[in-house]
């Protein structure tokens, strides 16, 4: 069965326009693949943790190896990776901060990436075959000829993250001037609205 994984990252819930632009993508995704499921990884929900001593002793080391309680670090790992693994498409509804990505991403992202797991030891991508969607929301204007354009650390690094565990097929809607609704010159609704052909490129 075809599978969506949809990774959130946005605390603001209902306030939020990356979470406002992943449902529209869902909904079109859903409604081009009805017997498909999805899977949805809400990250402020999630109680995630920072890489530590005993996460890096447990990926680092045979699992062979491993007594219980290092096995015990890689839990929360282990079921990230096997939703990635389960998944055809993965949408990743993300705001941007201070030009980057928000810490519980990156902590997500440090949990997925593991030698022998998600990457080879030669360094190469083990989730092949999927596709990727990038919904990427910024305050000020990051788009192409913008002046802080070059400033979009976000979209970059994202890109080079799925492909280094081997999605390439990754497509970036970047959302520029959310400001706009948070100053109420327009309706998040109206602000939605404007990605709605991108969106459905996207989901297609």
């Amino acid at each position: 069965m075809t599978r969506l994984l949809v990774i959130e990252a946005s605390p603001r819930f209902e306030h939020s326009t990356s979470r406002t632009l992943t449902a529209q993508f869902v909904e079109k995704w859903t409604r081009l693949h009805p017997n498909a499921s999805v899977l949805t990884r809400d990250l402020t929900r999630s109680n995630l943790q920072f890489v530590d001593l005993p996460w890096i002793g447990a990926a680092f080391t045979p699992p062979e190896t491993h007594s219980p309680e290092v096995a015990a670090a890689l839990t929360t790992s282990d079921i990230l990776i096997e939703e990635l693994k389960s998944a055809d498409h993965i949408v990743i509804g993300t705001p941007m901060y201070n030009f980057s990505i928000p810490a519980l991403l990156k902590a997500y992202i440090d949990q997925i990436v593991r030698v022998g797991v998600t990457v080879s030891t030669t360094y190469e991508g083990m989730l092949k075959g999927k596709q990727a969607t990038v919904i990427l929301t910024t305050g000020g204007d990051f788009s192409p000829g913008a002046p802080f354009a070059s400033a979009n650390v976000a979209s970059s690094y994202l890109r080079q993250i799925l492909g280094f565990v081997g999605i390439t097929d990754v497509n970036i809607v970047l959302a520029v001037k959310t400001l706009t609704v948070d100053q109420g010159e327009t309706t998040l609704a109206d602000f939605a609205s404007r990605f709605d052909a991108e969106l459905s490129a996207a989901a297609a």
